[in-house]
Parts: structure tokens; C-alpha cells; sequence
């Protein structure tokens, strides 16, 4: 499916939820965070654009920052794997248990995921992605906007412990600033919350027994 097919399904999945007081609101797109002096030369600092609303300047970020495309699971549609917008940014489902990864021919192919593009598996072992959704229990609920920040900025689990894995893209989303992140944090805070515990990290085939030596 053509890429700004994806765009429109993401794009409209996150107007769906969107609980602002007024449709239009709802609708407008976010505004730009930034103005180029004349001539698009960033000769001098940047005057900031008005102040926009948090939650929708997050949607803007997740939206074009592709965060849907691994942690809303896809499901077979009419048309082929499409979002399945009822568990929108939830992660890897818990109740899809996978076989053991498939042997990869020989040639330069490195990595192999899930139908539901939720599970990666490469050198690193197998990751699920994450449930971003405000459930307490399962997902970002309990998290504070700093823990989030953290995390994003040493690609440490709340900015200590475990290294979060590939396919998260974390060496282009430490860029963000601040401002972003609070942005994000926010908005994911307030989409719907669905409980679903993702699965632990698999380590690589012998890396408990590389351990013990």
C-alpha cells in the first residue's frame, strides 16, 4: 500500500479519538513550532509560532513520526493488513503467541517480523513493541512525562534500566526536544487506554549460555 495511504489511515484513526469540544478543533491541523526568518536561512534564533495545543501537537508528532506503523497491530482487512484502530498504539497483542522465528536463508537478509508488524526478530533476539496507550497496569499509565523523556533520550526503559531494542528508532527520536516529548507524552496519555501486557524481550539464541561462561 502506497505510503500516503498509510498516512490516511493513521491520520484518521487519531481524529476518530479525538475528544475535543469541537469538531472543527478536532480537525484543524497543528501548527508549525517554528518560522523561518526570509529566505529559509537560519541565520538567527527562530521566532516561536503562537502556543498550540499539547495533545494535538503531540497527534502531529506521533502521527508523522511513524509511531502507529509498529505499535498499532495490523489485521487482515478487505484490501490487505490495515491498523487495527481498536487497539491503536497498544503494541504487541498478548494473546498472539509466537512460534519460534523462522531460519533465514543464507544471503543478506537479517531480520524477520510478525504479520502484525508487532515482533522483530534480528541479532539482538525477539522485541515486541510496546503498549503506549495511559492503561495502568499494561502500558504508559503510571509513567511520568520525565520517565518518558528519559527513556527517549538514553533508549534505556525509564532511562535506566534495559536498552530498548530495535526496530524502535531511537537514535532519530532523541533528537526531539523537550517541548516535543511533553507534547508526545501528552497526547498519549490521552488516547483511549486498552489493557495489554506485552511480552518480555527474548534474548539471542545463546546468550543465557554465553552468560554463564
Amino acid at each position: 500500500m502506497a505510503d500516503w495511504k498509510w498516512m490516511v489511515l493513521l491520520a484518521g484513526a487519531a481524529v476518530g479519538l479525538a475528544q475535543s469540544a469541537g469538531a472543527a478543533d478536532a480537525l484543524a491541523p497543528a501548527a508549525v513550532v517554528e518560522r523561518v526568518p526570509g529566505g529559509g536561512v537560519l541565520n538567527k534564533p527562530v521566532t516561536p509560532a503562537p502556543p498550540v495545543d499539547r495533545v494535538l501537537r503531540g497527534r502531529y508528532l506521533v502521527e508523522t513520526g511513524g509511531c502507529g506503523d509498529c505499535h498499532t497491530p495490523l489485521k487482515m482487512g478487505k484490501n490487505g493488513p490495515e491498523p487495527d484502530l481498536t487497539r491503536l498504539l497498544s503494541g504487541h497483542p498478548q494473546s498472539l503467541s509466537m512460534p519460534p522465528v523462522p531460519k533465514l536463508p543464507d544471503g543478506p537478509w537479517l531480520v524477520v517480523s510478525s504479520a502484525t508488524n508487532t515482533a522483530w526478530a534480528g541479532p539482538w533476539g525477539v522485541s515486541f513493541t510496546a503498549n503506549l496507550t495511559p492503561d495502568g497496569e499494561t502500558g504508559l499509565g503510571r509513567w511520568t512525562a520525565k520517565q518518558f523523556a528519559d527513556t527517549m533520550r538514553t533508549g534505556k526503559h525509564l532511562g535506566f534500566g534495559r536498552e530498548v531494542l530495535p526496530p524502535m528508532p531511537i537514535p532519530a527520536y532523541k533528537n526531539f526536544n523537550d517541548a516535543d516529548l511533553d507534547a508526545i507524552f501528552a497526547y498519549l496519555q490521552a488516547i483511549p487506554p486498552v489493557r495489554n501486557r506485552v511480552p518480555a524481550p527474548v534474548p539471542p539464541a545463546g546468550a543465557a549460555s554465553s552468560a554463564k561462561k
